[in-house]
């Protein structure tokens, strides 16, 4: 993709492919209005005016009569590309877009590449680059949580702490700088209590925005939450009473769930990803053992695992706790969680104070009859607060997090620097390097392969 804007205008259809009722083709540069009006009859031939208002104009093709259409220009730089633009709402079908798109290509347009309006959008200053990817990320957004990050992102919340850390740092940069012109003076313009003070409130600015990468990334792509246990615990039966629907096979033969059965589960406004597993045991089945190593590798990647027993095969708290300490899930937070308690003996053992008090977390439920399912429900909504995933600010991109990363290790650079006696001139080049990769996330900085990798993820019309 071209970085910069080569004059032309552009041209797509920015609403989905396909029948309905009303297709949106977008247009963005100085000739916008001058190409929608070609489509005119020559008698009723007016320019667009670009004052945000809507009009209903009859497109031809020659003499023939295409569409009627609803047009509305927005001049710049108050658009969304920042330039002029004219929108054709049409009707939906692929006959008439295509021909409307190609009188437009004929008039002098040119087709828009994948996400060259926001490209444009960011180019002219209208979104910084962070605002811009969570353009695409509310495109994408499936879940409350993944829309309300997408948001204040979009209006500048990531953009305001980074832009706040790069004025601090560019100011204390810039008298490091002028230490160096005047090196033969041996005058010291930075005062180096106040630089270290500082590197110290930036470093843990950066470290808390690091913390919440995992928690930006469930709440964009849902919480991993890994279903795990032995064979005929209840597995399936749980993950087919949580998504009301038959999605896992459900059979008394041990070892029948042997690769991954995933689905989806709103809960709170915050997307769960459940993810029934093969039981946990050791077994000479080859294939068997296959899923059952997928287990524990996903457990391995899980934010949540929902450890599934069945209390007449285990007659202790105390065996639960040895199984959880065995399951080797890394970071995942833990539920123990008693199935078949339909059953009255089941029901009997789970209800006696040495469980309640070794296992307070516990929840009781019957994947069949569905009683508890409510509170293990709410137990799940309560876990967001406790992933971080109510925090307004989060860091949802790996770019972002590797940036902020390396933007860490030159401030750890400089201030070990300082401590060591490092020469001006080589802190002043970690503080630099510093403000690079601050930088490179909002697009401060002169990136064009970057440019390119980001907004080619983009539909073509955005």
């Amino acid at each position: 993709m071209n970085r910069a804007s080569d004059g032309t205008t552009i041209v797509a259809l920015a609403s989905p492919q396909g029948l309905g009722a009303v297709a949106l083709i977008r247009l963005s540069g100085s000739s916008s209005a001058q190409i929608v009006s070609s489509l005119c009859r020559a008698e009723e031939s007016v320019v667009p005016q670009l004052d945000r208002r809507a009009r209903l104009w009859r497109l031809y093709d020659g003499g023939e009569l295409l569409d009627e259409s609803v047009v509305t220009g927005f001049a710049g730089p108050r658009s969304y590309t920042g330039e002029d633009v004219v929108e054709l709402g049409v009707h939906a079908s692929p006959y008439i877009i295509e021909r409307v798109l190609r009188l437009c290509l004929k008039a002098g347009a040119r087709m828009a590449e994948p996400g060259e309006f926001t490209l444009r959008a960011f180019l002219n200053g209208r979104l910084d680059l962070s605002q811009a990817e969570a353009v695409a990320d509310l495109i994408a957004a499936d879940s409350p949580a993944a829309h309300r990050m997408a948001v204040h992102q979009m209006r500048g919340g990531l953009s305001e702490r980074i832009g706040r850390f790069r004025e601090q740092l560019i100011d204390l940069a810039a008298l490091l700088e002028l230490e160096l012109d005047f090196s033969e003076e041996d005058v010291a313009f930075a005062d180096r209590t106040t630089l270290r003070g500082l590197l110290v409130d930036v470093r843990a600015e950066l470290a808390s925005l690091r913390a919440g990468y995992r928690a930006g990334q469930m709440a964009r792509e849902g919480v991993a939450t890994v279903i795990a246990g032995r064979p005929n615990a209840g597995k399936s039966t749980l993950l087919n009473a949580l998504l009301g629907e038959e999605k896992a096979i459900v059979s008394p033969i041990p070892g029948t769930t042997r690769d991954v059965v995933e689905d989806v589960l709103q809960i709170g406004g915050v997307k769960f990803r459940l993810l029934d597993t093969a039981g946990l045991r050791v077994t000479a089945d080859s294939v068997e053992q296959m899923g059952v190593d997928r287990t524990r590798d996903r457990m391995q990647r899980a934010a949540l695992v929902l450890f599934v027993f069945d209390p007449a095969h285990h007659h202790s708290p105390q065996q639960v706790h040895e199984e959880l300490e065995g399951l080797h899930t890394g970071d995942a937070m833990v539920l123990p969680v008693a199935n078949k308690c339909d059953v009255p003996e089941n029901r009997l053992r789970i209800d006696e104070p040495e469980w309640r008090s070794a296992l307070p977390n516990l929840l009781v439920i019957s994947g069949l009859t569905g009683d508890g399912l409510s509170e293990l429900r709410s137990a799940l909504r309560d876990m967001v607060d406790a992933l971080g995933l109510s925090s307004e600010v989060l860091v949802a991109h790996l770019r972002h997090d590797e940036l902020l990363g390396r933007a860490d290790t030159e401030l750890k650079k400089v201030e070990l620097g300082m401590e060591s006696g490092l020469p001006t001139e080589l802190l002043a080049a970690h503080l630099r390097a510093a403000l690079r990769h601050l930088g490179e996330i909002t697009g401060a900085v002169d990136a064009d392969d970057l440019l390119g990798a980001i907004f080619s993820r983009f539909c073509i019309g955005k």
